[in-house]
């Protein structure tokens, strides 16, 4: 892996833009609907915050909440009592499905159409805008789901590869193979590429034309985070004691290419975020740093300097004017550009 980032001695720092805000309990993702924040704890709760800092908690699960997932209008839950729960804006929640078996729900995905993924175990469904409902079984636990941004395909990572699966078509799902376990997956936002993070600490790829391999290795620990940035052209991934940036403009994506350093620090990087319109993203550390860091040229700017907590979440607002951090221990804010 190379290293473009500039040796820069003093850092500016932009703190004084952080609005604190106390979650009180631990975060386990990040996202906004609208311009309001949504905490999502570990256990039973979503935290919703305005743009003026006000909070309101919801509870939307009894248990813990395993997996989660935003469509921008609202927020998606899979909890360990087997539901599938939507948050609005509002802060009214919605049972959306309910597993028969009352088995966790260990994954969710969301469709820009609404169209709804979940999976319970080996098995996922999908429940289409009109109320129609498939379920297909992986070949083992599924690891994530991730829906095509463009047609109706999703795919399932699982132990030794991924099944993509129309669920609209009877044909059986394309395979492809790569031997481990494949815990998240992710399409490029042009539809070209399909990318997993693995039990390892690598992340795998596909180009989807032909089925080729990319093999994205070297990082120190499991790849938790990921983020596409300046309209799908990068993948940024935590993993690293500093960001690491694969390209995805050319037609053979990072196939035989190195990927690119940032912000490197005395510190795992947590969690990433890329601006939405931007080229820069958010970098959180597992002793609480958080810098903004241009993709171009690697500049960083300090929102955060250490921590109690590692950084589980960031997340811009659509229009990339405020983002949102939380870290492990309930600690969080809001910054406002």
């Amino acid at each position: 892996m190379k290293d473009t980032a500039p040796q820069q001695h003093a850092m500016a720092s932009i703190g004084e833009r952080v609005r604190p805000v106390v979650i009180g309990s631990p975060v386990a993702a990040l996202y906004f609907i609208g311009d309001h924040a949504a905490f999502v704890g570990d256990e039973e709760t979503i935290t919703l915050v305005s743009a003026d800092g006000e909070k309101a908690a919801v509870a939307v699960h009894g248990g813990a909440i395993l997996s989660s997932v935003s469509d921008g209008k609202r927020i998606i839950t899979g909890g360990d009592d087997g539901k599938v729960v939507a948050l609005d804006i509002k802060g009214e929640s919605s049972v959306l499905a309910t597993d028969a078996k009352r088995r966790w729900i260990d994954n969710v995905a969301v469709h820009p159409d609404g169209t709804l993924a979940w999976s319970a175990g080996k098995t996922a469904f999908v429940r289409g805008i009109k109320g129609e409902e498939k379920a297909i079984d992986a070949p083992s636990s599924v690891g994530g789901l991730s829906f095509a941004p463009k047609g109706m395909r999703l795919a399932l990572a699982h132990y030794n590869g991924v099944s993509l699966w129309f669920p609209n078509m009877t044909a059986a799902p394309e395979r492809l193979e790569w031997a481990g376990s494949h815990l998240g997956v992710t399409f490029s936002p042009d539809g070209r590429f399909i990318i997993t993070t693995m039990h390892e600490p690598a992340l795998h790829g596909w180009r989807l034309a032909d089925a080729q391999h990319m093999q994205m290795t070297g990082y120190p620990s499991r790849v938790k985070s990921m983020s596409w940035g300046m309209g799908g052209k990068l993948l940024a991934t935590s993993g690293a004691d500093r960001v690491v940036v694969w390209p995805f403009a050319s037609k053979d994506g990072p196939m035989d290419k190195e990927p690119v350093m940032l912000a490197p620090l005395q510190a795992r990087v947590t969690a990433v975020a890329c601006h939405p319109t931007q080229d820069f993203l958010a970098a959180g550390y597992e002793n609480g740093t958080i810098l903004m860091v241009r993709l171009t040229n690697g500049a960083k700017v300090v929102v955060r300097r250490d921590g109690e907590a590692p950084v589980a979440g960031l997340a811009w607002n659509a229009k990339g004017s405020m983002m949102a951090f939380a870290l492990q221990n309930g600690e969080a804010g809001l910054v406002d550009l």
